[in-house]
């Protein structure tokens, strides 16, 4: 069974909302040139969210004290790191987050010339990939790569899958058939403004999948 990641959140009653269709992930992002930068949102605001939700902050080339400062505010289970964040970055932060227990996620981009072999070298630094279309605008692009490439992924850890999925990815998903897949990654097409999500499209989609 696939797990599922809702990405992009920012408005607390929403929050709350999808709170109730008990996503395995909720993701906020923390780079404040992306649409659904949290602005207003505080810690207090996912003060109630369910312990069964893991919290994933989306950070992009950022401070790594800035990092660390926000997640412990947000008391955050995952850190996703969606810039070009070496190695020895993620070190970095573990060794300021010693004693937590927050994962790392690393996002690529994927177009027809990324080169998997960088991979290799972050393996040891996180706990999972997340595998998104490459643009320009770090995710959020509502575009589906060629998920054929995925083919040329030969690493064992676990990854997310993200990039444009909505109602219409659902049979295709499911023939999908790699163990390594963990999550999938929902964000722009189930939205009626950026940051809000559409309720009625993420159950059906739940159902479906």
């Amino acid at each position: 069974m696939m797990k599922l990641k809702i990405c992009g959140m920012k408005y607390p009653e929403n929050i709350q909302q999808v709170a109730a269709l008990a996503p395995d992930f909720m993701g906020f992002i923390f780079y404040k040139d992306s649409k659904r930068y949290i602005e207003k949102l505080n810690a207090e605001d996912l003060s109630e969210l369910p312990e069964n939700i893991a919290r994933v902050g989306v950070f992009v080339n950022q401070d790594v004290i800035e990092v660390v400062q926000i997640a412990l505010q947000f008391k955050l289970d995952l850190i996703q790191l969606h810039g070009s964040e070496p190695v020895n970055y993620i070190v970095a932060m573990k060794q300021q987050l010693k004693g937590s227990n927050i994962k790392f996620i690393k996002a690529f981009g994927l177009g027809e010339q990324f080169d998997f072999s960088i991979l290799s070298q972050y393996e040891e630094a996180v706990d999972y990939f997340l595998f998104d279309t490459q643009t320009p605008g770090h995710g959020g692009s509502g575009k589906v790569f060629n998920w054929a490439l995925l083919e040329k992924y030969t690493l064992e850890l676990p990854y997310f899958l993200s990039g444009g999925i909505g109602l219409e990815s659902t049979e295709a998903l499911k023939q999908i058939n790699d163990k390594r897949l963990f999550a999938i990654d929902v964000n722009s097409k189930f939205e009626t403004a950026p940051g809000k999500k559409d309720i009625d499209k993420l159950k059906e989609f739940k159902i479906k999948l």
